[in-house]
């Protein structure tokens, strides 16, 4: 139910695809040309490995829940969420070996996500950060640093959202589970990074079972940037339920308007187009 996104250890994908294969040759025998590191990104900080640089960044207030960690021969890269403020949201940390990778090699493969994926990156000395929420970038660069380079190429338009209602409110995701599920059902709930909920509903209803996704928010900021990115991939839709601190996103959209009437909240859709 998250929003799609590419793989997450650019030192991985790129040190089979480029990195490792001499660097220098990146650009030539039909690979795309090189691209160096934006001069704006200082020299400094340096960490010895990924872990490093998250206890920086949990010393400093931004807390790691780790997700997927990964140690290469050129460097390591660990997944994290992080609730700040009362919001989650995700950051991706590759860090790699200086005496493998030059600053330029760095660069490179940072400038492959915010191409291709028009990813948010934080960077500096020899490691990168993809913030997979922009918002977030600048108080990690403060923090570290760093420098933000934003993702290249168009971003996705800020749909407008329905008026949301200011109650009710549900004190912790269990509790919304708990009345989805006296709605239409959330069975087989499974706790999900970054504190989201998932569970099947539709059994109440006299629907297939089928697949949501739950989640509640410390402020409508980081509500209303959660429903934005839900429906900002083209070609995929989407249909959800929110409601004050809340939101439940649907694979069954003929549950929205039912779902959010009993829970107290709006359907917030997108077509795909």
């Amino acid at each position: 139910m998250r929003r799609p996104r590419p793989a997450r250890a650019l030192a991985a994908a790129l040190s089979a695809a480029c990195l490792a294969s001499g660097l220098v040759s990146c650009g030539g025998d039909g690979r795309p040309p090189r691209v160096p590191m934006p001069s704006n990104v200082p020299t400094v900080p340096q960490f010895p490995d990924a872990g490093a640089l998250v206890d920086a960044l949990e010393r400093a207030g931004v807390p790691c829940l780790v997700t997927l960690h990964s140690s290469l021969a050129g460097g390591s890269s660990t997944d994290c969420t992080t609730t700040v403020d009362g919001d989650t949201f995700e950051y991706v940390v590759d860090v790699y070996n200086p005496e493998q990778f030059t600053r330029d090699d760095i660069g490179n493969a940072i400038a492959a996500g915010r191409t291709a994926y028009h990813q948010t990156f934080v960077a500096a000395g020899n490691w990168s950060i993809n913030v997979v929420d922009p918002t977030y970038a600048p108080r990690i660069a403060q923090i570290l640093g760093g420098a933000v380079l934003p993702g290249d190429g168009p971003s996705a338009p800020a749909r407008p959202l329905p008026v949301i209602p200011p109650s009710p409110r549900y004190d912790s995701v269990e509790q919304l589970a708990t009345a989805l599920d006296a709605s239409v059902g959330c069975e087989d709930r499974k706790a999900e990074p970054g504190g989201s909920l998932a569970c099947r509903t539709g059994s109440r209803v006299g629907h297939g079972t089928n697949c949501a996704s739950l989640r509640v928010f410390g402020s409508d900021a980081g509500r209303d940037r959660s429903l934005r990115g839900a429906l900002s991939v083209p070609g995929i839709p989407g249909y959800l339920a929110a409601g004050a601190n809340w939101s439940v996103n649907l694979c069954d959209y003929g549950l929205a308007d039912r779902v959010a009437r009993d829970l107290g909240g709006v359907v917030v859709s997108y077509d795909g187009d």
